[in-house]
This record gives C-alpha cells, sequence and structure tokens, in this order.
C-alpha cells in the first residue's frame, strides 16, 4: 500500500487491517502469532511485536510470566517491517479478537519512539487498573507520563478495551526502556514486576465468583 510523504515521494503504510495483511504476507516467514491461554482475568497483548515494535513481545511475555494470558503479533521481516503495524483501533486478527474477548481486562504493550528518555505513557479506558500500575512503576524507579495525542487508547474498538470489561490499559514504553530490558534482564525483570504487582493489587479486590 503506497500513500505520499509531505515531500510528494511514495512511501509505504501500514495495513488497515489483518484480512489486507494476510493478502500479502505470509505467516511464518512475514510474521509471526504467539498465543497462550491462562485461566486469568487478565490477558496481556503485544500487537507489535517482534521487529515491528521490538521488546514489547518480551516485555508483554514477562508481564504474562505463568499467570495471565498472552498473544503477541510479531514482525518477523527485517526490511519493511513497519508495513506490518495495524494500529491498535484496527486491530483484528482473528486469535487476538478471541483472546480479548475471552478476558476481563487486556492490557497492551507499546514501543514508543524516544531512545533518550526512559519513561512509559499509560492509556486506556480502565482508570483503576492504569492508576494502581502507574503508581507501582513509580515506586519501582520509573518514570510515567501522560499519553500524547493519539496515544491515549480512548477508543472503545482500540485492542486494549475489546475485553468483557470495555476497558483495558495501554503502555508506550519508551525506546530507551525497551533497549535497556533487552541488554539487561534485571532491568526486563523489574518493570515486569512491577507491572505484575499492579495487576495482582487489582485483581486482590475483585470479588471472586462462587
Amino acid at each position: 500500500m503506497l500513500t505520499e510523504n509531505p515531500k510528494g515521494n511514495p512511501v509505504v503504510s501500514s495495513y488497515r487491517s489483518f484480512k489486507e495483511l494476510a493478502r500479502h504476507e505470509a505467516e511464518g516467514t512475514d510474521y509471526c502469532i504467539r498465543v497462550e491461554h491462562k485461566d486469568s482475568l487478565v490477558l496481556v497483548m503485544a500487537p507489535h511485536g517482534g521487529n515491528i515494535e521490538p521488546g514489547t513481545s518480551e516485555i508483554a511475555r514477562a508481564i504474562a510470566g505463568n499467570d495471565h494470558s498472552f498473544y503477541s503479533f510479531e514482525g518477523l521481516k527485517s526490511a519493511r517491517k513497519s508495513i506490518l503495524h495495524i494500529e491498535s483501533h484496527l486491530f483484528d486478527e482473528p486469535r487476538a479478537l478471541q483472546a480479548a474477548g475471552s478476558a476481563g481486562i487486556v492490557v497492551t504493550v507499546h514501543g514508543q519512539i524516544d531512545q533518550t528518555e526512559a519513561f512509559v505513557m499509560l492509556g486506556g479506558l480502565h482508570d483503576r487498573l492504569r492508576e494502581e500500575i502507574q503508581h507501582t512503576l513509580e515506586g519501582s524507579g520509573f518514570s510515567t507520563r501522560p499519553p500524547t495525542e493519539g496515544l491515549g487508547g480512548t477508543d472503545p474498538m482500540n485492542i486494549c478495551n475489546r475485553g468483557k470489561s470495555k476497558s483495558g490499559v495501554q503502555l508506550e514504553v519508551s525506546r530507551k526502556i525497551r533497549d535497556a530490558a533487552r541488554v539487561d534482564h534485571s532491568q526486563l525483570i523489574s518493570f515486569a514486576s512491577a507491572v505484575r504487582r499492579a495487576i495482582q493489587v487489582y485483581l486482590s479486590s475483585v470479588p471472586k465468583k462462587a
């Protein structure tokens, strides 16, 4: 799919749906999908994982651990990899929708591009869990910021808001944090553990079904 940049040069833009992507890209060669279902209210997702937004799959997997469900759409292409980026409010890969629809709450991990500052922008419609995650991240030494325009995760069709509660949390993790987590396992564990603690605090307050 070609568009034009402000200078009039053709550039490749991302696909607008999974159906469109699947017509041009091959699973197992250009992308792969990983799904792990757990008996948990929470699904942790990296919809732009692999080479699309590097480090997000690893962070999402660490947050999910052995307790929560996990989904990752991972780009395998080394060139033109950004074309595999389906915007969050358009992300309609069938296994993702099925996993989200089976979960109470969805937490998505995304990559923000800043390579010089370490911070996380928190969005999504689940105010309570978002605030708890912000609290535990800051308590673990991570800086948080309000999301910039377009990264708030407030669209009801955003994949983070497609769980049963119709509200979730979107984490936009700066490139500096993601790069550090990829080379220093302790940084990955510190970040994931903070988010996991927040999820556990939230879940402990939710009445259990009889």
